[in-house]
């Protein structure tokens, strides 16, 4: 007994050791002061707007982890600022209410580089809930810069779990341009703007979302109105998966706006409006005026560096540094996407208008490249495109999707005149439409379309495929019934 006693106790000295010569998670301490509770610091459902704006402030100013975990309504009068190397983490049933005391306020919250064309790098938004309260107001920090939740110049940003139920006519739920490796997961976003509005930027993913917005429930807009958007450029090799375009009463815009544009180098004498944007001196310039229409003859050229300044009656702002003269969309994957709202679903976009036009006369080809739209699903009967194609565009691929009374249309809004080829490549849909479906519909002069059609379904025998090749040519080596290759226009 006494030797099997003193084994223990040579086997418990051995394994204390073994275990004191391990590497410790040091991080005890770290963790400790890195996970901070905002209760902490005032953050409170029974503190005023202002109080609770000062004191999530003073938390997410410390970074690491910041958690809001008592459930409530807490309500924010201002905008919080938040810094790099943060997570902040709202628990279950944490709500977070605009208030406009003292005044009305546009973000949420806000990154801090924003404000200074900073990158802020490694931020993580988990579980917010806002609640606009009617609080949906323009009160641009940076100009074009509109969402609740906004970032601008932002590198490896995770959003998750974000619900914004009653979005107004202003603002748009979540807005983020100028950015690199972007994750925006489980949203449930609805109300009157845009769901999420990206800008130019590269590598993003978003899904598991639910929307039911009146305007777009996605935009990727790498052109926009000068108010859309602070900068421009191209939106690129991205994911959208699992998303969920719910019906309602009322509508415009589309499930998703793919948005180009190009301008030009400053010259003298030309003519510009609202949101034109033009090249000088190694800096991009916008005409920031009333959506009125009118049309201003630019004489002097714009040099200011920063800003804004009037010449020949025109407000230019500084838009960027980095030159460009297109913008875009390309590389980007649509999967698992499920359409109730009869409306187009997806516009392939110029904008020409009062607000902006998007090519300016004489500027290079913005051609957008390689969409794929993979398993989605137009769950409603209306009589409503599945694309508008308004743009250059090299390749539009759908495979394995579920169409109905539902055309993909190229049209032209005459701002230039070559629109270039398009190859559209259809593998693997169904087609649930009894009669004929005008497939193809081109309106664009002189536009060549080459359409390829292969493992096709017709889940009804009355079912014809019809292409109209308008004013250009249609070339078809399609397995639907009407497109036989001996038919082909």
């Amino acid at each position: 007994m006494k030797l099997f006693g003193g084994l223990l106790v040579l086997l418990g000295c051995t394994m204390a050791f073994a275990q004191s010569s391990l590497p410790q998670p040091a991080a005890t301490g770290m963790a400790r002061q890195a996970m901070l509770d905002a209760a902490d610091y005032g953050f409170s459902p029974d503190a005023t707007p202002l109080e609770n704006t000062r004191a999530l402030q003073r938390a997410v100013d410390r970074t690491g982890t910041i958690v809001a975990s008592r459930p409530g309504i807490y309500p924010v009068g201002g905008t919080v600022f938040i810094g790099g190397n943060t997570t902040l983490h709202f628990g279950n049933g944490v709500v977070l209410k605009k208030v406009a005391d003292p005044e009305p306020f546009t973000h949420v919250l806000l990154n801090k580089g924003a404000l200074t064309k900073t990158y802020d790098e490694h931020i993580a938004i988990e579980g917010l809930q806002i609640q606009v309260n009617g609080v949906d107001v323009r009160k641009f920090l940076v100009y074009g810069l509109h969402g609740q939740l906004a970032f601008f110049y932002v590198k490896d940003l995770r959003i998750e779990h974000f619900r914004c139920l009653d979005l107004g006519r202003q603002q748009y739920g979540i807005h983020v341009c100028t950015f690199e490796d972007l994750l925006i997961d489980d949203v449930i976003i609805k109300g009157n703007k845009d769901g999420i509005h990206l800008g130019r930027g590269k590598r993003f993913t978003i899904r598991d979302g639910i929307f039911q917005t009146f305007d777009d429930a996605i935009a990727l807009n790498g052109h926009d109105y000068a108010t859309g958007n602070p900068e421009l450029g191209w939106i690129e090799n991205g994911v959208v998966e699992n998303c969920h375009d719910l019906d309602a009463p009322k509508t415009t815009g589309y499930f998703c706006r793919i948005l180009a544009g190009a301008w030009t180098d400053w010259h003298p004498g030309m003519e510009v409006q609202q949101s034109d944007t033009v090249v000088s001196g190694g800096r991009l310039y916008r005409v920031q005026a009333q959506p009125d229409g009118k049309v201003y003859h630019s004489l002097t050229r714009p040099t200011h560096p920063s800003g804004s300044q009037i010449l020949d009656g025109i407000n230019w702002g500084v838009v960027q540094t980095d030159v460009t003269h297109t913008a875009g969309v390309r590389n980007v994957v649509f999967r698992d996407i499920f359409l109730e709202k009869p409306r187009t679903a997806f516009s392939i976009h110029f904008d020409t208008g009062k607000y902006s036009r998007s090519y300016y006369p004489g500027a290079p080809i913005p051609r957008q490249e390689q969409l794929v739209f993979d398993h989605v699903q137009v769950l409603h009967d209306g009589n409503n495109d599945f694309l508008d194609i308004a743009t250059p565009i090299d390749v539009v691929s759908l495979a394995n999707c579920g169409l109905r009374n539902n055309t993909i249309r190229f049209v032209s809004n005459r701002a230039m005149t070559d629109y270039g080829r398009t190859i559209l490549n259809l593998t693997g849909c169904v087609f649930n439409y009894a009669g004929p479906l005008n497939l193809v519909v081109n309106q664009v002069a002189g536009k060549p379309i080459f359409l390829q059609t292969t493992g096709s379904v017709e889940s009804s025998e009355k079912f014809t495929a019809v292409v109209v090749p308008g004013g250009g040519t249609i070339r078809v080596n399609a397995d639907l019934t009407g497109l036989a290759p001996a038919k082909a226009k």
